[in-house]
């Protein structure tokens, strides 16, 4: 009989005598209390009805349970079934891809698992499909003719990797429409010289295996060509894999598609813009004629992105893309959104395509990714590998031709609920179907007919009415009374109204019917809340079991009557332990490698001594270390040789055994008397109960000579040689527990004298010379830091672990000093600063010498002179007065290190400590290459020359860490708590393993040494290790032992996709020994009489407002004062709190925020002496809602919609999700919900691709941190009533897009892409005179873009007060500018927009000033300018524009004859210059007022590039954006001062600012203006001159370099007098010059400036705390802003 949990029944509890008592065996089935017999099937598995009318138990029960109780035959019960129906076993001598079994009948209850085995086979040369299909525009010409030229070594190619094989040709260029091609009518007949005419795609050779036809239809194939860089690819995709008849892909092949191209793409929408006019979705469908001709090119729009990862799935079709460097990472982004895709780097010619062929084909046959498709919404796949193991990318390794890889589990789980409702309440179709699991490029499928059981009773349906049974007041259905209204009781025998004695509802022992949580109606107890209390007293509440990491029963279970009833598969008090043994699967498929018990879902190893994994395997790491422990005795041993031969190998706490041979060497190493090679293994004891080690000894030595890449150790005569020890390192960054490696160097020959080695290393060498990040030049100028380490000559203490030390603080003072007189010697350095001190091991005779650890900040280019002078010092031995050991140091920037290693005589092997670059820009896999350079001192010679280092990059879900780097308790405390902290990327479970260390503390003396496995729960962010500290002995305390005690804990091996982040070691002091504490304890008061400072202060956040204090009483303190203030607001503005014990609690803080005290103690002389300063962090609260949401309409069915980060994070932002649904007019929903989660915090956009056209939608966005979610802001919009972008750039943005369309699955189209750009960049419209400003949460406010006519249009936004409204000019009015109001993430502003030279009336016939002015980048070098034809009473003859550089220049003319055309395209421009654009209109009556505009094709992009020109190419990835809009405000005739905004996208640490001042146009010498720190945004200029125009520049500066500018012209102008400036129609008052933000810093707010009526302005700037008055001599200032 089952039993989890015992109850009593509520008949005998209140009954009040045990004896009567009956035992109710407690389980799953009736914990749910189901109401009726089919409530009670449908629970789960093994739980049945019993209907007996006799029955006295619970009805609901385990089968075997109601058995045991004599249940009848009627019992109730279902079953799941399993069976398979098709099984044709897989044949090898077939030569296709084949699944086994093929179809496989299945029933679940809800809630059930169910696995099933499953084999795939994949032919060693299976039949194989390979279609190119090749970009044909003109700057694709070489490559064609290479492709003609390797047509026999293609087939030769094809031909090693299948017997069966056919090849297929297709060619793209782009829509036949403008932009994208040239139109004119000799363009379209011949686009290049010797070229075919411009074309979308042709399917030219349809797969054939006649390698001849292939051959002799490529030669005849010519070029074409089109406009703009980005081809029409997509289009030709998509037709390619949905025309599978004319294109002759078979059923059973492999089918590979290999995309050449040295181009980006054009996807959805950019057929949808307004320049080409096509407006609709791609119908994915194929439209080619007979002879290959796609016909819908200018039909319908490109494909989007999730519609070809969904058509190639479909299809079983594997991308290839082989790409130029031009446009590689492009593709190789995209390439990530395929389940199986290949990415290969084309040479300019594309020479090496069929290498790329090769290698990608090898590639994609060692790896299979396999997917259930077309599952019912109430079953959830997964697919395991035959050992167990689980890929969440369900991708697997197998080798092609065996079955044994091939073998696979497919468990199938019913849901108990689909969305918000029971599982049985859902529709059949979510119920039930037929689900393909199936290999992503396997035509065949295993098909699982599946159905979620939801049967009902047959007694249901035939109830007895009015029974007898039930006093006739209810029916009797399944043996069970259901009363009519009024009527209660198991026999409906009792009346609701009536009275009854409540004594038998009071529980024993206490006073209140039911608990005081429900009504006592006829002795039984009827609770208020049934889904929240229960029992026969009402007394349990569901609420109140246990919990694991912070969930209810784990969220494995239900809490029924007090305890926790766990699921199957479960156990446990909080049903913590899986019942599954899978977690404790070793490498081999075995439990807890036969070393261990595996107890709930965790190995417990026998104790072995021996540094063991998690599943009782050996630790690789740490038993390199062990082989180092055992060396010495080895030796002695074995051959007596080494450090210990003599007596000394008498010490020895174990034996060696000596074999003939080892099954495997795991321990190497040279032994120095005879130069020969010994092997060893360290294994478990032979009886567990042994404490040592079972060590064997290869008999027989090994005489090692390396050849030409490896170091000789048998070299002629008495020379050396030295070398790196290893060939490659591959390290996993998630794994790095620092930010280098020591890479040993060896040296070999008789060791008789020293040698020292120069050695350099070089990061990113796997990056070619055409990577767009080597195209980036760093700034020689730029200020970087310099790590420096040197040797010093003087022995390393314990004191100078302790960074707070006197030694250490008078150490690093004469380090930092005499290094600062040495580095004054480099031009623009700095003081030296983070000085550290250490010690290295494997460093030969200095182990115990004390290295220094510090950091030059200098130029950039100084970086050879920096090591020149640091080798010419350390060889000198000094650096002024300071000592350091010849033969050692290390200069390193951000890229790049040099140093040297010193082998002193008998030392054979050294670490270099090789700097890793670890940085967030990293590559995903990155190469270090470490050179031995040199041999300056000593007669050695370099062997292995060189070691290649591999960092690859993973995305951790998870960061561990500690809170901070060191710790200092008190013995008195008894225990050191240690916080472990983990920052969730991705929620879900993980686990990190932890341990301390000795340093001078010592385990059992000084503390209690603790190991172990943390688990995290989804959710759950910190846990704490207590570290138990022991008092000091009587005879401990008698001693003088000055030394700190301190010990280390180290967090290891990371599960589940965690890493380890910024602190994965911390350091522990044990301080207050008991003289010291004594002498505090007694002594609080000076000898005047004034308090100390208090003692032991801690401080603990208890909530996100409130922080608790406490430390030791001071004697003779008549109260305390504790200061408070937020970290970084001066001392000065404290709050101040009086208490009168040692405790306080503050409270009223802000979530999230640190915080600083002190604490003093008061008596009747007055104040004491305060602490130091204590911190203190506020802990995490739900954010509030996301800033206004904004769209980006890009067309009909497509948007980017975009937010920003809630004003109040009350936290770290981890995600956002985004909810959207179809409404009525009644904003009621009319189709399902979507929701997409965000994972990115720093993505706050997402582009949602084919939604209903015409149909209004709701969206909704919250944020959420670590505590939970905040609360939505939401937006209804109607796509089609929005206006549309012009054409977008052809680069994946890198936001989130989702496929509405693509049914609940579309998680899985969930995708990331490159950077989207502002204005500039064509993403949307670039409007005349605006800045970066007039956006509103990164949308243009539409008022700017679409104004209407004369007048004002206004627009009031979704759930704001605030009105955005945008005034036009009016007919006879002179001053013709317009003035926005707009927000921003500091307040509302307000800035004046500028219409230059307009006439004060205009005459008759004139055209008025055209309305509208839209840039659209067409490359770096091309624009297209586009208005709208302005009011005139004549008709428009046509238009002239005219532009030049900002800066001056040639005025260049362009003359528009036709009157209906109101676009120019303008090419030659040059790339990240401003333009000054002007275009007017003309009639009979002569010319009208001009429009003008300024715009900055920003780009990164050679503009000899082939990939150019690039619509909307990024200024540079790795350089901040440019600074936000410049504000002037006077503050006299001659000065003023200027302040910005920091850049929106800084992309590094910013270190400063470069601040530019000329006179806009009489000369004058470039005034240029450092601002250093990211703080500063603000400088005072002074020594201007009235009335004088000056142009200002502002540009950021990180490591990386310096960003884009931002300009701002400026004119002082006095209120009395002077020439108004030619560049100001329009002088602003003062309340419009200052446009002071609402909000300067996070903790004073200024009020909006006024204008007084005297002379003077009189500003007052007001927050709660002070208040400043200014007076400023009224004067006007002039702004315009570029």
């Amino acid at each position: 009989m089952k039993t989890c949990s015992i109850v009593l029944r509520t008949s005998d509890w209140a009954k009040g005598s045990p004896s009567n008592m009956t035992i109710i065996l407690m389980n799953h089935c009736t914990a749910a209390r189901a109401k009726t017999c089919s409530e009670c099937i449908r629970i789960g598995t093994g739980c049945a009805y019993c209907p007996d009318e006799l029955f006295e138990y619970e009805r609901c029960d385990l089968k075997e349970n109601l058995e045991a109780r004599k249940c009848s035959s009627r019992m109730v019960t279902i079953e799941s079934t399993l069976k398979t129906e098709e099984n044709i076993k897989i044949n090898k001598a077939l030569k296709y891809s084949q699944v086994a079994p093929q179809l496989t009948r299945m029933t679940l209850l809800p809630g059930e698992e169910k696995d099933v085995e499953m084999e795939v086979f994949e032919p060693g040369r299976g039949p194989l499909d390979l279609y190119i299909l090749m970009d044909f525009s003109n700057s694709m010409s070489d490559d064609l003719d290479n492709l003609k030229r390797m047509g026999d070594q293609l087939a030769e190619v094809v031909g090693t990797l299948s017997d069966d094989y056919t090849i297929g040709f297709g060619k793209f260029v782009d829509k036949v429409t403008e932009p994208q091609t040239d139109m004119r009518p000799s363009k379209l007949a011949m686009p290049w010289a010797n070229s075919d005419p411009p074309f979308s795609f042709r399917n030219v050779i349809s797969l054939t295996s006649n390698i001849s036809t292939f051959r002799q239809k490529l030669q005849r194939e010519r070029i074409s060509g089109n406009l703009d860089a980005p081809e029409g690819g997509f289009d030709a995709i998509l037709q390619t894999a949905v025309c599978q008849e004319q294109i002759g892909w078979r059923k059973h092949s492999t089918h590979l598609l290999v995309f050449s191209t040295e181009s980006a793409f054009h996807y959805e929408a950019d057929g949808a813009n307004v320049l080409a006019g096509i407006l609709d979705r791609n119908d994915e469908q194929c439209h080619l004629t007979s002879d290959g001709n796609y016909t819908h090119d200018t039909r319908q729009d490109y494909p989007s992105i999730p519609t070809l990862v969904r058509l190639l799935l479909k299809h079983n079709i594997i991308p290839i893309f082989a790409v130029t460097n031009h446009s590689y990472t492009y593709y190789q982004k995209l390439s990530e959104y395929f389940p199986i895709a290949e990415v290969g780097q084309l040479q300019e010619d594309s020479s090496n395509i069929l290498n790329i062929l090769d290698k990608a084909f090898q590639n994609i046959r060692s790896k299979i990714s396999i997917r259930a498709e077309d599952r019912p919404k109430a079953v959830v796949a997964e697919i395991f590998s035959q050992s167990g193991t689980f890929s969440e990318s369900s991708i697997f390794q197998i080798n092609p031709g065996e079955t044994v890889s091939g073998k696979f589990k497919v468990r199938l789980k019913a849901l108990n609920r689909v969305g918000p409702q029971h599982v049985c309440d859902a529709n059949q179709a979510d119920r039930a179907g037929i689900l393909r699991v199936k290999p992503t490029t396997f035509s065949s499928a295993f098909r699982i007919n599946a159905e979620v059981l939801c049967h009902t009773c047959d007694c249901e349906k035939t109830p007895v009415k009015n029974a007898v049974r039930c006093n006739s007041r209810g029916d009797l259905v399944c043996g069970k009374c259901q009363c009519y209204d009024g009527w209660l009781g198991p026999f409906c025998n009792c009346s609701v109204g009536a009275s009854t004695d409540s004594a038998m509802c009071i529980e024993s022992g206490k006073s209140e019917p039911c608990s005081g949580r429900g009504d006592c109606m006829c002795g039984t107890c009827v609770c208020y809340n049934p889904n929240q209390f229960e029992g026969p007293f009402c007394q349990f509440d569901k609420s109140q079991c246990q919990r694991f990491g912070g969930f209810l029963c784990n969220e494995r279970g239900s809490c029924s009557m007090g305890r926790c009833v766990c699921t199957p598969g479960w156990t446990g008090d909080a049903c913590e332990c899986s019942i599954s043994n899978e977690s404790c699967l070793d490498s081999k498929g075995g439990i807890c490698n036969g070393r261990g018990v595996c107890k709930c879902g965790r190995c417990e190893c026998e104790h072995s001594g021996l540094p063991l994994s998690r599943t009782c395997e050996a630790n690789f790491q740490q038993q390199l270390g062990m082989c180092e422990a055992k060396r010495s005795c080895v030796q002695c041993q074995a051959w007596n040789t080494g450090e210990r031969k003599g007596q000394k190998c008498d010490e020895c706490s174990f034996k060696i055994i000596m074999v003939e041979e080892l099954e495997e060497e795991t321990c190497s190493f040279r032994d120095e008397d005879d130069d020969c090679t010994y092997h060893y293994t360290v294994n478990y004891p032979l009886n567990i109960t042994d404490k040592e080690h079972h060590v064997l000894v290869k008999k027989k030595k090994e005489v090692i000579i390396f050849h030409s890449v490896t170091l000789q150790l048998h070299y002629p005569g008495t020379s050396r040689m030295v070398g790196f020890k290893e060939d490659h390192y591959m390290l996993r960054q998630s794994l790095l527990t620092s930010d280098h490696l020591d890479t040993p160097m060896v040296r070999t020959g008789p060791p008789k004298s020293t040698d020292i080695v120069r050695w350099k290393v070089t990061d990113n060498v796997h990056r070619g010379q055409n990577h767009p990040q080597n195209q980036i030049k760093p700034n020689p100028k730029e200020t970087i830091q310099y790590p420096v380490s040197l040797r010093l000559n003087r022995q390393y203490s314990e004191t100078l672990s302790n960074p707070e030390a006197r030694d250490t603080d008078m150490l690093r003072r004469e380090v930092e000093d005499n290094l600062n007189d040495v580095f004054l010697q480099i031009p623009g350095s700095q003081r030296v600063q983070k000085t550290r001190f250490r010690t290295q091991r494997n460093s030969g005779k200095r182990q115990n010498n004390t290295i220094v650890d510090t950091v030059l900040s200098a130029p950039r280019a100084s970086y050879p002179d920096i090591v020149k002078l640091t080798d010419k010092q350390v060889q000198a031995g000094n650096f002024r007065d300071l000592k350091v050991v010849p033969g050692y140091y290390t200069v390193a920037t951000d890229r790049e290190a040099a140093g040297a290693v010193e082998f002193q005589e008998g030392v054979e092997s050294v670490d270099v400590r090789v700097p890793l670059f670890i940085k967030d820009e990293d590559d995903e896999k990155k190469e270090l290459l470490v050179q031995a350079v040199d041999v300056p001192v000593g007669t050695a010679k370099i062997g292995k020359d060189h070691v290649n280092i591999t960092v690859i990059k993973e995305h951790a879900r998870s960061i561990f860490t500690f809170l901070q780097p060191a710790y200092t308790y008190s013995r008195q405390d008894g225990v050191a708590n240690i916080p472990i902290s983990r920052e969730i990327i991705e929620d879900g479970r993980t686990q990190v393993t932890y341990c301390t260390r000795d340093l001078t503390a010592k385990d059992k003396k000084d503390y209690i040494s603790v190991d172990g496995d943390l688990s995290y729960a989804p959710g759950e962010t910190q846990k704490t290790v207590p570290v138990k500290l022991l008092e000091l002995g009587e005879g401990d305390g008698l001693l003088e032992d000055k030394q700190v005690k301190q010990f280390v804990m180290d967090l290891s091996n990371p599960r589940q996709g965690a890493k380890l982040g910024r602190y994965p070691r911390t350091t522990i002091t044990i301080a207050d020994k008991p003289g010291i504490y004594q002498a505090y304890r007694f002594k609080s008061t000076s000898p005047g009489g004034r308090l100390y400072a208090p003692t032991n202060i801690k401080a603990a956040a208890t909530g996100p407002k409130n922080i608790r204090l406490n430390w030791t009483p001071s004697a003779n303190a008549n109260g305390y004062k504790v200061k408070y203030w937020i970290y970084g607001d001066p001392e000065a503005d404290a709050q101040v709190l009086d208490v009168k014990t040692p405790q306080a609690e503050l409270t009223n803080l802000y979530p999230y925020c640190d915080y600083e005290m002190r604490v003093c103690g008061y008596n009747a002389l007055g104040e004491g002496n305060y602490s130091d300063v204590i911190q203190c962090q506020t802990l995490e609260d739900v954010p509030g809602e996301p800033g206004r949401l904004a769209f980006n309409v890009i067309s009909p069915t497509v948007t980017q919609v975009s937010w920003a980060e809630p004003a109040e994070t009350n936290g770290v932002i981890t995600s956002y999700e985004v909810i959207y649904i179809p409404i009525d007019e009644d904003k009621k929903p009319i189709g399902p919900t979507k929701k997409v989660m965000i994972d990115n915090p720093k993505k706050r956009m997402l582009l949602i691709e084919n939604l209903q056209p015409s149909q209004t939608y709701c969206y909704k966005v919250r944020a959420r941190n670590k505590v939970g979610w905040g609360p939505y802001r939401d937006a209804t919009i109607n796509l089609a009533s929005q206006p549309t972008r012009p054409m977008s750039i052809p680069i994946i943005p890198d936001i989130p897009i989702v496929d509405a369309e693509a049914g609940d699955e579309y998680d899985s189209y969930l995708m990331y892409s490159n950077d989207v750009r502002s204005p500039t960049g064509s993403q949307r419209p670039s409007v005349t005179d605006l800045t970066e400003d007039q956006f509103v949460n990164g949308k243009w406010d539409q008022t700017f873009l679409f104004p209407g006519g004369s007048g004002s249009l206004s627009r009031n936004v979704s759930s704001s007060s605030s009105t955005y409204s945008h005034s036009l000019p009016r007919l006879g009015v002179t001053n013709n500018s317009s003035t926005t109001t707009y927000i921003s993430g500091k307040g509302i502003k307000e800035k004046s927009i500028q219409f230059y030279n307009l006439n004060s009336r205009f005459n008759p016939g004139v055209p008025e000033t055209p309305s509208r002015l839209v840039f659209s980048a067409l490359g770096p070098t091309a624009l297209k300018v586009s208005w709208q034809e302005p009011q005139c009473e004549t008709d428009v003859l046509g238009y002239c524009v005219l532009y030049q550089l900002l800066s001056g220049g040639e005025v260049k003319r362009i003359e528009v004859n036709n009157p209906a055309q109101n676009s120019v395209v303008v090419q030659d421009l040059l790339p990240n210059h401003s333009y000054i654009f002007k275009v007017k209109a003309q009639s009979r009556e002569g010319w009208g007022p001009e429009r003008e505009g300024v715009i900055t094709i920003e780009s990164a992009v050679d503009p000899k590039s082939p990939l150019s020109p690039m619509p909307g190419s990024p200024f540079t990835l790795s350089t901040p954006s440019a600074p936000g809009p410049l504000i002037f405000t006077a503050l006299s005739p001659d000065t003023l001062q200027l302040s910005w905004e920091k850049p929106r996208k800084p992309n590094g640490d910013i270190l400063g600012y470069v601040v530019t001042c000329e006179q806009l146009h009489s000369g004058g010498d470039l005034r240029s203006f450092q601002v250093n720190g990211n703080a500063a945004t603000s400088l005072t200029v002074s020594d201007l001159k009235e009335n004088m125009p000056y142009k200002f520049k502002v540009q950021a500066q990180t490591t990386q370099g310096f960003g884009p500018e931002r300009e701002g012209i400026i004119t002082i102008e006095s209120q009395d007098g002077g020439s108004m400036s030619q560049y100001s129609s329009h002088s602003l008052t003062k309340r419009e010059v200052f446009n002071l933000p609402t909000e300067i810093t996070s903790h004073t707010m200024f009020s909006e400036p006024f204008v007084s009526s005297g002379n003077n302005t009189h500003h007052i700037f007001q927050d709660a705390k002070f208040t400043i008055e200014e007076f400023v001599p009224s004067r006007f200032m002039s702004c315009n802003f570029s």
